[in-house]
């Protein structure tokens, strides 16, 4: 990433208005939430509305992976498996400084807060968003060459 990554900011990227969880939701609700909204991801709020966490789809899939966890699922609350605390940035973060800190932590996504209230979540920085941002760098794509016509075989008759 250079320049738009270094100008730009997470606000200026980040998905607004993200799909939460509350924290005491099944894990099956969690799952539908995410199929539903097409996201891998979700902030994680207690009753309140607070951020307090994070759960992934990776998360799920370990937990169904996991012999103890599959036989305890029906009784799972998201808040047995969110990532806590949640990982944030917010909106003025440089994307470069967004990008640095989920390469540091191994992660996906960070949850963008309120620059007055960082229990409040507004939105979401996703590896996708990143990624969209090194394609608008990197130009159009090159158009395809046309493949060769094909010749027809001549038969000696």
């Amino acid at each position: 990433m250079n320049d738009v990554a270094h100008t730009a900011t997470v606000g200026a990227r980040m998905a607004l208005d993200p799909i939460v969880v509350r924290q005491d939701a099944s894990l099956a609700e969690a799952a539908r939430l995410m199929d539903a909204h097409h996201v891998h991801g979700l902030p994680v709020v207690d009753h309140s509305g607070s951020l307090v966490g994070v759960v992934s789809q990776t998360d799920l899939a370990r937990a169904r992976a996991t012999e103890f966890l599959w036989r305890s699922w029906p009784g799972l609350s998201v808040r047995h498996l969110m990532t806590a605390p949640a990982v944030t940035a917010n909106r003025s973060m440089p994307l470069l400084q967004a990008a640095r800190k989920m390469e540091r932590r191994g992660i996906h996504r960070l949850v963008v807060v309120a620059d007055h209230d960082e229990t409040l979540p507004i939105g979401v920085l996703s590896i996708s968003d990143l990624v969209h941002v090194i394609a608008e760098e990197a130009g159009p794509a090159p158009t395809p060459a046309s493949p060769p016509e094909p010749t027809p075989e001549i038969l000696d008759a």
